[in-house]
């Protein structure tokens, strides 16, 4: 949890430069660290050992690196695991009909709390590279959908709150639909 920025460094801000294909060693080390971070976040044991909070996602920036790479690590409701690599991700189609969370989005980079719903596109198509330089193209929806959009707006600077509607913040958008 030291390593992880905090919102107000300017690293948050500011778009990720593309990484150069194929990864080096560092980055890919990197890379399977950042995974390892959030399989023991979300580990019980692991993160009242390490004192981690629980992520699901995160951002080679939310490091204080400028890198256009993420990953995400989820189990769905069946308890299979999801395990994304994204480099240089971009959401290449997005639906018109929004979706969010309840109770609001977290970030791992903010250590307060914040109140407002975030409307994200239902379904989403992001092309990206995986560890091993391949072009990958992937649909996700839901929750997963969610997180994605989440994690390639940290590497296009941008935070989730910046989302929220200043006026009505727990109004949700007439084209969302929470997705609990």
């Amino acid at each position: 949890m030291k390593d992880i920025v905090k919102e107000d460094n300017e690293m948050l801000y500011k778009k990720t430069k593309p990484l150069e294909m194929p990864l080096s060693d560092s980055d890919f080390t990197l890379l399977n660290n950042m995974m390892l971070f959030l399989k023991n976040s979300q580990n019980e044991q692991k993160s009242k050992k390490y004192n981690l909070r629980p992520g699901v996602g995160l951002s080679a920036n939310q490091l204080g690196l400028d890198k256009k790479m993420c990953v995400i690590y989820l189990v769905d409701e069946h308890g299979k695991e999801h395990e994304y690599f994204f480099i240089n991700p971009k959401i290449i189609r997005e639906s018109v009909h929004k979706i969010y969370l309840p109770q609001g989005e977290g970030c791992l980079s903010v250590d307060r709390p914040i109140y407002g719903i975030v409307p994200r596109n239902e379904r989403i198509t992001v092309k990206y590279k995986n560890l091993y330089g391949e072009e990958k193209i992937l649909k996700l929806k839901g929750h997963a959908s969610i997180v994605a959009q989440h994690e390639i707006d940290h590497l296009n600077g941008i935070m989730f709150f910046e989302h929220i509607d200043k006026v009505n913040p727990l109004t949700p958008p007439s084209n969302a639909t929470s997705i609990y």
